[in-house]
């Protein structure tokens, strides 16, 4: 905070000073100096400190742990397509989808468990929810079929929570 006060300080001494002086006919006109160039992303900034990555997560140790991770990535991936917050007594629509992975946490098929009477179009919504946010973690250390079941639930303005995150808020 002094550095700043005293560069202030500093500054309007020097622009009084060219201020009160004017400059003669003759002299020679300072050369600009360019401004140094942005950093390149990734290049080290001298006098700054290095993040260190987050370390990455253990293996999920069961399919319930595995399916809130991949909830919480489809929601983290989904932007304002999701709402938060209790759910409601009516929900507007309501896709049961079944998730199939192969061994390396790619989505290999999701098949629909339950059809929504109301707004069909959510369960193509919730499809691509689940393909724009994969591939999730590899499973091949979880017990077969690499397979398990999610229920989106919509609200009236056709945005979701997903039943497994609701149940744990």
């Amino acid at each position: 905070m002094r550095f700043i006060k005293w560069m202030g300080t500093a500054s309007m001494a020097v622009l009084a000073a060219c201020a009160s002086r004017p400059m003669p006919p003759d002299a020679p006109v300072p050369a600009v100096q360019p401004a140094p160039p942005p950093p390149v992303a990734g290049a080290a900034v001298p006098g700054a400190v290095a993040a260190t990555p987050a370390a990455p997560l253990p293996p999920a140790r069961s399919w319930d742990e595995y399916k809130l991770r991949v909830a919480r990535r489809i929601v983290q991936t989904s932007g304002d397509e999701t709402f938060s917050g209790p759910v409601p007594d009516r929900l507007q629509s309501i896709p049961v989808l079944q998730i199939q992975l192969n061994r390396d946490g790619s989505v290999r098929n999701i098949e629909v468990l339950r059809v929504p009477k109301f707004s069909p179009q959510t369960l193509q919504m919730a499809m691509k929810a689940i393909r724009r946010a994969g591939p999730f973690e590899p499973v091949g250390h979880l017990p077969r079929p690499w397979q398990y079941s999610e229920t989106f639930l919509y609200n009236d303005d056709l945005k979701f929570q997903i039943r497994s995150l609701a149940e744990v808020q």
